[in-house]
């Protein structure tokens, strides 16, 4: 059906010709889809600005379904199947008004077909309008997460019936038979699924006061998954305790274990921590999948002369590599990737890990326990002990774990391990306030490395652009900064071609998200004789940012501006991790 209302305020608008009219309606025809779709297709409008024009014709506001906690009591009003036909959506139920997106307001089918479901039920409709792209993604949630997990509730619900066992919430008894039956454990078993599929990092299982919201971290960003009844909240905790092999009677301290469990030939391990709050207990699983263990140092985002220095400094007989960065800067998955370089049969890798993220095989990894006393120093005592060619050191948190580390990379060993600084130049800094001898510093010290993470654009999707004036002079005094042999590759008179995020029509490679997966951008700083000399006299940041420039550094921004003009990221990602850095 073609929407004669809004094709006649879009000629009117001079947004399209009368004469292309005829057209547009046989193209969105032939390939059965809406004429608004064909508009966005086609480039004539974006689909925000065909969405905003929308409502200023039918006076109908707008909403945004990923900015909604979707009401399950809700979707539960409209059939998949009516939803899918009509291209109405249900996305929230307050007393007897049902708020509803529709796609066309100029569908009378689907506009009976509402009025006669909400008639039937005894509801009131709130019409918004909605995306063709939020209407997709709800469709999947429908026939994906959604659909699963009702199954599951439905089952539930006519188990709790029959056996009766209840208690004022609707909650059994017993919460570890609850946990254990068949529907909450498929609950659970759906949602790690399906977290698995969309490469979420973490899964966030947050109790409100009137329902519980499970949440995805997908390339570094939360959104909402999925919302449950809040009765259903014990039980689902209980059951991720039981997995986790925690205590299912605390509920008032916080807890961390982990669990394992087979998704196809695929062993995925779980992290699993536990919080209190006044609505109940808050987990969060960090997903700590093989497969991205066995990423390379290439895939990470190293290249040119960043990884031809970790290289390097990764054959010497002894000293460490220390890498930086804030949590969630990806330094555990760039150790095991070091790792899986140095894993050879004829030295012996021993580490120490707070918790084992990835588990490389031949390597010899140990989790410690602050609780009974295993700390890394302790750790470290036991490791020196164990004949070991290479040392992993999880995280430098103390003084004493600082200066036995030191103490290892002078004594034939090589050391990796992970510090929170802001950058490459803090690494000698917080040595120094860990009370590590400066005169230690430079021979034990072969590289200080610092990185960041940010989303790769899709590059099916992604939108080429050519560089404003403000983008140019960004990157030319960027590229002015860098090596001479850098400015000569890069630096054009002519402006710059880059890549935006396709977020107005992005398409099924990325999801729906103009992103796929993430990359590093990286600086590091080797030890030289300057550097020593610096360390040794003044230590002032500014000589050590100098001596960085002498030897031809690239910092993370000129890392990730090379990128920027390689296609990989967005410049607007960049500036909002450098941003970032700045505040941090």
């Amino acid at each position: 059906m073609v929407p004669q209302t809004l094709v006649e305020e879009l000629v009117k608008s001079n947004l399209i010709l009368e004469e292309d009219v005829k057209a547009l309606e046989d193209l969105a025809q032939t390939q059965n889809k809406d004429f608004g779709q064909t508009i966005v297709d086609q480039g004539i409008l974006s689909e925000s600005d065909l969405l905003n024009f929308k409502s200023k014709v039918y006076q109908i506001p707008t909403v945004n379904l990923e900015e909604v906690d979707l009401d399950k009591e809700a979707l539960k009003e409209i059939p998949e199947d009516t939803v899918v036909f009509y291209k109405i959506v249900p996305f929230a139920k307050k007393d007897n008004i049902l708020k509803v997106g529709i796609v066309d307001p100029e569908d009378n089918n689907a506009l009976e077909a509402l009025k006669f479901i909400a008639g039937k039920r005894g509801l009131t409709t709130e019409k918004y309008l909605i995306g063709y792209k939020d209407f997709s993604n709800i469709v999947k949630k429908y026939r994906t997460l959604t659909g699963e997990v009702e199954q599951a509730l439905e089952s539930l619900a006519e188990e709790l019936e029959g056996k009766g066992v209840k208690t004022k919430d609707g909650v059994k008894t017993r919460l570890e038979e609850l946990s254990a039956e068949a529907p909450i454990t498929r609950i659970v078993a759906v949602v790690v699924k399906h977290a698995v599929e969309s490469r979420a990092s973490d899964i966030h299982i947050e109790p409100f006061e009137d329902r519980v919201r499970v949440r995805f971290r997908v390339d570094g960003v939360l959104t909402t998954s999925l919302t449950l009844p809040k009765n259903l909240h014990s039980a689902i905790v209980t059951r991720v305790k039981i997995l986790s092999d925690l205590k299912i009677d605390e509920t008032r301290l916080a807890q961390d274990g982990r669990f394992a469990t087979k998704l196809g030939e695929r062993k995925i391990d779980f992290r699993v921590s536990t919080f209190p709050t006044k609505n109940g207990e808050k987990v969060v699983m960090r997903i700590l999948d093989p497969l991205a263990g066995n990423i390379t140092l290439t895939d990470l985002g190293l290249e040119g002369r960043s990884i031809d220095i970790l290289q390097k400094s990764m054959v010497k007989p002894f000293g460490s590599i220390l890498i930086t960065g804030p949590t969630g800067s990806g330094k555990s998955t760039t150790l095991a990737a070091m790792l899986r370089v140095l894993n050879t049969e004829d030295v012996n890798i021993v580490t120490l890990e707070d918790p084992i993220e990835y588990f490389v095989d031949g390597v010899n990894q140990s989790q410690i326990h602050e609780e009974i006393g295993y700390t890394f120093a302790n750790g470290l005592r036991h490791i020196l002990r164990q004949d070991p060619d290479i040392i992993m050191v999880g995280e430098i948190r103390d003084k004493e774990t600082a200066g036995l580390a030191t103490q290892a990379a002078l004594t034939g060993h090589i050391v990796l391990s992970t510090l929170h600084t802001n950058d490459a130049m803090g690494v000698v800094p917080r040595l120094v306030d860990m009370s590590v001898e400066r005169y230690l510093i430079p021979p034990t010290l072969n590289v200080a490395a610092a990185q960041r993470l940010l989303r790769r654009l899709c590059p099916d999707c992604k939108l080429k652009d050519k560089a404003n004036k403000g983008e140019e002079t960004i990157i030319n005094n960027t590229i002015k900064e860098m090596p001479e042999e850098y400015q000569k590759e890069l630096y054009s008179d002519k402006g710059y071609v880059i890549y935006k995020p396709n977020t107005e029509n992005p398409c099924r490679t990325c999801g729906g998200k103009a992103f796929k997966g993430r990359i590093g951008i990286f600086e590091m700083l080797e030890m030289t004789e300057e550097l020593e000399r610096i360390i040794l006299g003044t230590l002032s940041e500014a000589a050590m940012k100098e001596e960085a420039r002498r030897q031809g550094m690239i910092t993370m921004f000129q890392d990730g501006i090379i990128k920027v003009l390689r296609g990989v990221v967005s410049l607007e990602e960049l500036l909002e991790v450098a941003q970032a850095n700045e505040s941090a």
